[in-house]
Order: structure tokens, then sequence, then C-alpha cells
């Protein structure tokens, strides 16, 4: 799982879509997984839709190396910085995209600053396989987040996200994802108590709850899914096996809890049936037929208008 030496020297990389960010590219990261992938952005920063111009799909050989994700036109080359774009992946999320329907195997990306992208694997296999490893790696790295911006308005700010690699240990690190759920958790129930509790808002202040909301919703559940893999990267600490087999390992068992949990969602869906004889069942009211007559079958009503002329008579 480690290339060769590419590069002697270390250095940063400059982000073509976040020109202020500079990336860490580090030589000696492991290499988590690598492929051709289809790419299209959804949203720029801050989620603002990207430009129709700018949202077509475009091939790539993308490699996720430590916490960068390396997007090529070619194969592997050796000189990762001659890379066509670069993604940082430290605190983003990335799932199933249930709501885009038109392409098959396509999931989302949503990074710190609020970027989309969204992916075309070749199979589902892949697919959960680049979902799978790319939370590993942001639950892995993700620095804990900074305080939010304090000043003078009253208006709502995401903290910062540190894009350093994190020092802490993996029993630290869950640890420190924990505290970090159970706070936005308690935020999103306080902040729900009071929407309930306000009745009187103006404009600004439901436009401010609700991005609060939005947020709040988002960290909470970008948190679970850290957790969900940490934990199951835990487990499989304890053999000795190489970098390679433990991902390997990994992604068999997030393959065969996506099987399950699609298993448990068709079976909710499905009518159990009753088997006592016993019990009455309700039977469904018959549909009303309506048959549609000819004109020549209607009857028709005609009121029988006197002429004036022959009133007198």
């Amino acid at each position: 799982m480690m290339l060769e030496q590419d590069l002697d020297q270390e250095g940063y990389l400059r982000s073509k879509s976040n020109p202020f960010q500079d990336l860490p590219h580090d030589t000696k990261a492991t290499v988590f997984q690598k492929g051709f992938l289809k790419r299209k952005a959804h949203a720029d920063i801050d989620g603002k839709r990207t430009p129709w111009g700018k949202r077509s799909w475009k091939t790539f050989y993308a490699m996720l190396k430590g916490m960068v994700l390396y997007l090529q036109k070619d194969d592997y080359v050796k000189d990762c910085q001659s890379s066509e774009e670069v993604v940082s992946v430290h605190h983003s999320l990335a799932e199933r995209a249930l709501n885009y329907t038109k392409r098959p195997h396509v999931f989302r990306l949503q990074t710190a600053d609020w970027r989309v992208f969204l992916f075309e694997a070749a199979s589902t296999e892949q697919m959960n396989s680049w979902i799978g490893r790319i939370n590993l790696v942001s639950a892995l790295y993700s620095s804990p987040p900074f305080p939010a911006a304090v000043g003078s308005q009253r208006k709502f700010c995401r903290p910062i996200l540190p894009a350093s690699q994190s020092n802490l240990v993996l029993d630290k690190q869950l640890q420190s994802h924990a505290a970090m759920l159970q706070s936005f958790q308690q935020d999103l129930s306080a902040l729900q108590q009071e929407a309930s509790e306000s009745r009187k808002t103006k404009a600004r202040e439901l436009e401010e709850m609700r991005q609060r909301e939005e947020y709040l919703q988002y960290e909470k559940s970008r948190y679970e899914v850290y957790l969900k893999v940490l934990e199951a990267w835990q487990m499989l600490q304890t053999s000795d096996s190489s970098v390679g087999d433990r991902l390997n390992v990994f992604d068999e068992g997030l393959w065969r809890g996506e099987m399950d949990e699609e298993e448990d969602e068709a079976d909710a869906g499905m009518k159990r049936s009753h088997s006592s004889p016993s019990l009455e069942l309700e039977t469904p009211p018959q549909p009303v037929v309506k048959v549609r007559r000819n004109i020549s079958e209607r009857r028709t009503y005609r009121k029988i208008v006197v002429p004036r002329r022959n009133k007198e008579i």
C-alpha cells in the first residue's frame, strides 16, 4: 500500500477550486484507494450552486493518498503535483447520492468548506469501497475543530475546521468524536426546543435558525459515521495483517452491512400476512366502478317554455 518515493521533498499543493487553501503533500502517506472515477461539481464553497457551464462530468484517475484526493487525467503519474485537481478530505463526508437518479453507482462528497462533488464508480462494490475509505481517512486524521468566530453581530458562523492532520491516537480520536457528537446532539435539541417555544419571530431570525439546524443536522450525521467507521477499524487493529488486507476486510464488513440494511428496509416495506384463522381480517372496501354511458342512453330533461305570444291563450 506504500508507493515509492516519488519526490524527495515534501511541500504544499494549492487547490484550484479554493486558492486560499494549501494542502499538505506527504510523499510517505498511505494510498487507501485508487481507480477511475467520473466527477461532477455540484456546489462551490459555502454550498453555492456551481455555474451551469462547470457541471459537466469528467473522467479522472483518482488516488486517495493520505488526506488528499488526487484527480489526474491519465493513469498514475509519479509527480502528484501535476494533478489536474486536488481535494482535501479532512472533515468531509461521503455518502450515497440517493437523490441523483440519472446515473448508477453515484456517491456524494461534501468537503469541510461545504463544496459538493458527485462521483460515479464502475460498480456498487467500488462505490461502497470509496465511501468507506474516504470516511475512514476523514475520521482518522481530522483534527478537533476550532471554536466559532465571535463578533458584535449576532450572525451564525460555522467554526473553523483545521486542515492539519490530527496527532491523537485511535482511542483518543474516538473519544474526541464521541464528545463532539454529544455536543451537537445537545445543541440540536436545544435549538428545536427554542424553535417550538418561540411564537413570533422575524424572517431574519427564522433564516438564522434554519441555517443553524441544517449545520447541526449535518455535523451530527457526520460524527455518527465517523464513530461507526472508527469502531470497525479498531476491531481490525488486533490482527497482524497488512494495511491492504485490513482495508479489504473493512470493505467486506461495510458491504455486508449495506446489504443487511437494504434487506431490512425491504422486509419492513412488505406487508405481513396473518397466519391465524381466528383473526378477523379487515376486508378492503369494494372499489366503485363507474360506467360511462353513451349519449343516446342518457335521459335529458327539458323545461317546457311557453312562448310569450301564447300566454293570453
